[in-house]
């Protein structure tokens, strides 16, 4: 069996990215190889113009669909009526990506409403979770994105993440383009 079908195999199923680690184990291969299977079949793709590619996300790799064919994958999403973000909850979002970590009060304060419901809609989603408590009187939860936001988004870390205008333009590509 070639190793590049298996990690094709692999990669294929998974919900979320892989790394090479776990490839690695999987295959029983060392990492550099797993590296060199992955850019060989990445390779094969891109000579073939596939309508799939590999990309590194979140700390890991993942097949997604080729950017190339966005113009039939939108004709499809849209008819499919694919339940998206509220314009709210990536307001919300986005205050919680570029302030990390935040409190609940600090998002209501620039957005200028309550967010309750949107933070618990986040944290349901696990786009969101806390990660400690501010240390003032009260102690209030810190937000902070998670590593399912990272793939939501196609960041491979925050670092990546576009500036501001770019994400204002993407939350709208987003929503439906309601705004």
């Amino acid at each position: 069996m070639r190793k590049e079908a298996i990690l094709e195999a692999l990669l294929f199923i998974s919900d979320k990215p892989l790394s090479l680690r776990e490839l690695s184990e999987v295959l029983a291969e060392d990492k550099e190889k797993i590296d060199g299977y992955l850019k060989n079949l990445a390779e094969e793709y891109r000579k073939r113009e596939a309508g799939i590619k590999i990309i590194k996300v979140a700390g890991g790799f993942k097949m997604c669909a080729n950017s190339q064919y966005e113009e039939w994958i939108k004709k499809l999403s849209r008819q499919r009526n694919k339940k998206t973000l509220s314009k709210a909850s990536l307001e919300t979002l986005a205050i919680i990506a570029y302030r990390q970590p935040i409190t609940r009060l600090e998002i209501e304060e620039i957005r200028g409403v309550d967010s309750t419901g949107v933070i618990t809609h986040l944290l349901e989603l696990e786009l969101i979770t806390t990660q400690g408590k501010k240390e003032v009187p009260g102690r209030p939860f810190l937000y902070v994105t998670t590593k399912k936001f990272l793939e939501h988004f196609g960041l491979n870390s925050l670092d990546d993440l576009p500036d501001l205008e770019e994400f204002s333009k993407l939350s709208k590509e987003l929503s439906g383009g309601e705004r």
